[in-house]
C-alpha cells in the first residue's frame, strides 16, 4: 500500500539550483565509486602515490550523511564549522548552507557564519571553488578555503568551533582533532565517516574514547559508519 506521507524534507528552502547542483554531484560522486576498487592503489608505496591516484576522484560524503549533517548544523546553531578534507566541496555546499541559513535565522545576532574548509591537492581545491560559485552567494559568501597542509592552516583564526567534520586521510584525522580541539565550545560536535571499515582510525577513536578525553560518542549505522562525538570536558 503506497504512503499518503508527504516526501521527506531535509534540505526545505534550498533554493532548485542549488539542491539540482547537488543532486548532479552525488551522482558523478557515485558513479566513480562504482568503477573503483583497490586496485586504483596498485603500485602506490606512499600517502603521496595514493593522493594522486584520486585526485581526480569525488570521494564524497553520502548523500543521506550529508543530509543528517545539515540538520545537525542545524540543529545546534552551527556557524563556525571546520571541514577536514574539502576534496570537491560537495559536503562543504551543506555546511556553509546550514551556517549561512543558521546566521540569517539570528538577524545579525551572534557569530557570522565561518565554514574553514581544507584541501590539500590544489585542483581539488580549484574544482570546489567552482562548484560553490554555481550555489552563489549564500554558499561562497560563508567559506574560507584554506589550501595546503591543514597543520599550517588551522593553526590561526579558529575560534568556537560548533562542529568538526573529519573526513581525510585516516592518519590525518587524530592530528586535526587535537588541533581543533582546544578551539571548540562545549558542546561541539565531531563527525568522522567511515569509522566502521577503516582500521586507520583506530587512533582516533582510542583517544576520543578514552574516559577522560572529554567526549561522549557512538557510531551512527549509516554505510561504513558515521562516528558522532560530543566534546563535554569535565573543566
Amino acid at each position: 500500500m503506497a504512503s499518503s506521507r508527504p516526501a521527506q524534507n531535509p534540505m526545505e528552502g534550498t533554493p532548485k539550483h542549488i539542491l539540482d547542483l547537488l543532486e548532479r554531484l552525488h551522482a558523478e560522486s557515485l558513479d566513480q565509486e562504482r568503477g573503483m576498487d583497490r586496485a586504483i592503489f596498485a603500485g602506490a608505496s606512499t600517502d603521496e602515490d595514493k593522493k594522486a591516484a584520486v585526485r581526480d576522484k569525488f570521494i564524497a560524503l553520502d548523500q543521506d550523511k550529508c543530509h543528517y549533517v545539515y540538520s545537525l548544523c542545524r540543529a545546534i546553531d552551527a556557524r563556525t564549522i571546520v571541514e577536514a578534507g574539502t576534496s570537491f566541496g560537495v559536503s562543504t555546499i551543506y555546511l556553509a548552507l546550514a551556517a549561512s541559513a543558521n546566521a540569517a535565522a539570528a538577524g545579525g545576532k551572534g557569530n557570522k557564519a565561518n565554514v574553514i574548509a581544507t584541501e590539500y591537492e590544489p585542483t581539488k581545491a580549484a574544482r570546489a571553488r567552482e562548484y560553490w560559485a554555481e550555489c552563489g552567494d549564500v554558499v561562497t559568501g560563508a567559506i574560507d578555503l584554506r589550501e595546503g597542509d591543514l597543520r599550517e592552516t588551522l593553526k590561526e583564526n579558529l575560534e568556537e568551533v560548533d562542529l568538526l567534520l573529519l573526513d581525510i586521510w585516516t592518519a590525518m584525522a587524530l592530528p586535526t582533532l587535537k588541533l581543533v580541539q582546544p578551539k571548540m565550545r562545549r558542546g561541539a560536535i565531531v563527525i568522522a565517516d567511515n569509522t566502521i571499515v577503516s582500521q586507520g582510525y583506530d587512533e582516533l577513536l582510542t583517544y576520543m574514547r578514552s574516559p577522560d578525553s572529554g567526549f561522549i560518542n557512538l557510531t551512527l549505522p549509516y554505510n561504513q559508519g558515521l562516528e558522532f562525538s560530543v566534546y563535554l570536558p569535565k573543566n
